[in-house]
């Protein structure tokens, strides 16, 4: 599996998202990234599931995903090399 990034102390204070990535801890305003997140309970924005390669993070409980390139910024271009169907 390959590793993105390494994600750790995902936690919320306020109205922010603060977790480590890659060793840099971020802070993220909750309503910039996702209104569902922004409108969670503190059950469900404490109730997450990191991926194992660090690509994202899943709140079960509201069905949310984020991106942490997303997060970070980093866009990916699709390969225009690539056949399309």
């Amino acid at each position: 599996m390959e590793s993105y990034h390494d994600v750790k102390n995902v936690h919320f204070s306020g109205e922010c998202l603060i977790l480590t990535i890659d060793g840099e801890e971020r802070k993220v305003r909750i309503k910039d990234i996702s209104k569902s997140l922004d409108r969670a309970s503190e059950k469900e924005k404490n109730t997450f599931e990191i991926s194992p390669s660090g690509y994202g993070i899943h709140w079960p409980l509201i069905d949310e995903d984020i991106a942490i390139d997303g997060l970070l910024g980093i866009i990916h271009l699709r390969d225009s090399n690539r056949k399309t169907a």
